[in-house]
C-alpha cells in the first residue's frame, strides 16, 4: 500500500507507524507553499493522510476535492503518531485493506 503525506514539515516517527500498519511506500509533500496544491495526486497512490496542523488552508481544500473525485480514502490527522493511529484504527479502508484488525 503507498500513502501521501501531506503536510508536515518533518515527520518524525510517522514513516515508522506507517510501516508498522501495512503501508510500504510514501510520498510526502510538506504542504506549505502554494505549489503543493497544484500538483496531481499519483495514481498510484492508495489513501491520503493529510496532516492538518503543518498545511494551508488552499491546500486541504484542493487534497480534499481531489481524494473525493479521485475516490481516494482521506485521513486528516494532527502530526502526532497517536492521532494518527487513532485515525487509522476508525478507517474502514484502513481495515478492508487489511491494515488494521
Amino acid at each position: 500500500m503507498t500513502a501521501l503525506i501531506v503536510g508536515g514539515d518533518k515527520l518524525g516517527n510517522i514513516p515508522q507507524v506507517l510501516t508498522d500498519n501495512g503501508v510500504d511506500d510514501y510520498i510526502h509533500w510538506s504542504g506549505r507553499k502554494k505549489i503543493s496544491y497544484n500538483k496531481e495526486i499519483p495514481s498510484n497512490i492508495d489513501i491520503v493522510i493529510v496532516l492538518y496542523d503543518f498545511i494551508n488552508h488552499n491546500t486541504a481544500g484542493a487534497v480534499k476535492k481531489m481524494t473525493k473525485n479521485m475516490n481516494i480514502p482521506c485521513i486528516f490527522s494532527k502530526r502526532a503518531c497517536s492521532d494518527l493511529m487513532k485515525k487509522m484504527n476508525n478507517c474502514s479502508h484502513c481495515k478492508y485493506k487489511g491494515l488494521r484488525t
